[in-house]
């Protein structure tokens, strides 16, 4: 039901995609880095992020555009790793000797900033921040935090994907709704 949507995205691969799967009219791609695009004031009554935060070095600034950006009552809708899954850097289990799964570290909790890591085989650069951290930007940017969800495999996803017990264990991701 928008009248029109802007879809930005650094990847032309995800860009390519989006275009393929959404042909609709009124939705327009812009191939450029979050941190470099710029909107006019309350151009937008809602802004929506899919698991591309934590590749944001300051993430301070773009909560504080995203707001600019919204017209007043406008929602911010986002979701990251959870600071859990991203706080050793290497996000992968520690195994034992058969291989099974023993547990998943979190190390260097409080210490945020850059990450290495490998994803789909390719070393990308990721930005561990504590939850207090991502709830400090939002609200200081003037924000009203409506909704914080760490999200759980239900039973029918269980069922289908016994390798989903293992997301049981611990959070992977994290949403969180704000408001202007």
């Amino acid at each position: 039901g928008a009248k029109s949507v802007i879809g930005v995205d650094l990847s032309e691969k995800m860009l390519e995609k989006a275009n393929q799967i959404n042909k609709l009219e009124g939705i327009a791609y812009q191939h450029q880095a979050i941190e470099e695009v710029s909107f006019s004031p309350a151009q937008f009554d809602l802004v929506i992020s899919s698991l591309a935060f934590h590749y944001i070095k300051d993430f301070d600034t773009l909560c504080q555009n995203i707001y600019t950006w919204l017209q007043p009552g406008g929602q911010f809708l986002f979701s990251i790793e959870h600071p859990v899954f991203t706080a050793a850097g290497n996000q992968d289990w520690i195994y034992g000797t058969d291989n099974e799964k023993l547990y998943w570290p979190v190390d260097n909790y409080f210490l945020m900033g850059c990450r290495e890591t490998t994803f789909l085989g390719d070393t990308v650069l990721k930005y561990h921040r504590t939850i207090t951290a991502y709830f400090g930007s939002i609200v200081h940017s003037g924000f009203k935090i409506t909704a914080c969800i760490e999200p759980e495999p239900n039973s029918e996803m269980l069922e289908k994907f016994p390798q989903m017990h293992d997301e049981l264990r611990r959070p992977m991701m994290l949403i969180i709704s704000a408001e202007k």
